[in-house]
C-alpha cells in the first residue's frame, strides 16, 4: 500500500494524496494514518507544497464525505427503517431514538466524528438519511477534516523518515474504538435478550 500511495503522490503531487484520501473515505482499510503523515513526509523532502498538501487531503476528505451522505441520502429514511426491522434484536424506537438524539447532537458528531477512526467515514451515512443541510454538513465536515488532516500531515513533517510510527500509535487507538463498539454491541444484545425473556415470562404468567 505504502508503494502504491508514493507511486500516486509521485505522479500526481499534492493533487494524487486528496485522491488517496478520498478513496480512503469510501473504503475505509485505506488508513488515513498511513496516507497522511506520509505525504507529509514527502513534503518535507521538498517533493510536494505543504499547504498545498493540507488542501488537496482535505477537499479529498470532502468529496469522500459528500458520497457517502449521497448514499444515506438515497437510501432515506424509510428505506432505513425497513432494514432496521430485519436486523435481529433491533426495534423501530431504537432507530426513533438514533434519529432524535441525531437531531439534538448532529452538528457536534459530524465535526468530532472526522476526527475518531472508524466512524470518520461512517458518520456521513446517518447524516445524509437524515437530510442534514448540505451546507451545515459540508462546513462541518470541511472543518473536522481540516484539524484532522494537519495533525497528521504535520506529524508527518515534524517525524521525517520515522513517519510510519504514527500508523502504530493510532493503530492502538483504532483497536481501542473496535473494542470498545464491540463491547456496545454485546451489551445492547444482552439486554435486549432479557427484555425478551422477560416479555415471555409476563406472557406464560
Amino acid at each position: 500500500m505504502t508503494e502504491w500511495l508514493i507511486d500516486l503522490m509521485e505522479a500526481l503531487g499534492a493533487p494524487g494524496a486528496g485522491i488517496a484520501i478520498a478513496l480512503e473515505n469510501l473504503f475505509p482499510p485505506l488508513p488515513s494514518e498511513v496516507i497522511l503523515p506520509l505525504a507529509g513526509f514527502t513534503a518535507s523532502q521538498g517533493e510536494m507544497n505543504l499547504l498545498a498538501v493540507l488542501l488537496w487531503t482535505t477537499a479529498g476528505s470532502v468529496v469522500g464525505a459528500l458520497a457517502l451522505y449521497g448514499v444515506g441520502a438515497l437510501l432515506g429514511r424509510e428505506r432505513t427503517l425497513a432494514l432496521a426491522a430485519r436486523i435481529p434484536l433491533v426495534k423501530v424506537t431504537d432507530i426513533a431514538r438514533t434519529e432524535e438524539w441525531f437531531r439534538k447532537h448532529g452538528r457536534k458528531t459530524v465535526f468530532f466524528g472526522r476526527m475518531i477512526p472508524i466512524f470518520r467515514s461512517l458518520i456521513s451515512v446517518p447524516a445524509g438519511v437524515e437530510r442534514m443541510p448540505l451546507g451545515s454538513f459540508t462546513l462541518l465536515t470541511t472543518a473536522g477534516s481540516l484539524l484532522w488532516n494537519t495533525v497528521f500531515v504535520l506529524t508527518g513533517w515534524a517525524l521525517g523518515e520515522h513517519w510510519s510510527l504514527v500508523e502504530a500509535y493510532v493503530g492502538m487507538g483504532t483497536n481501542a474504538v473496535i473494542a470498545t463498539v464491540l463491547l456496545a454491541v454485546l451489551v445492547f444484545a444482552g439486554v435486549r435478550l432479557a427484555e425478551r425473556r422477560k416479555g415471555r415470562h409476563a406472557l406464560r404468567g
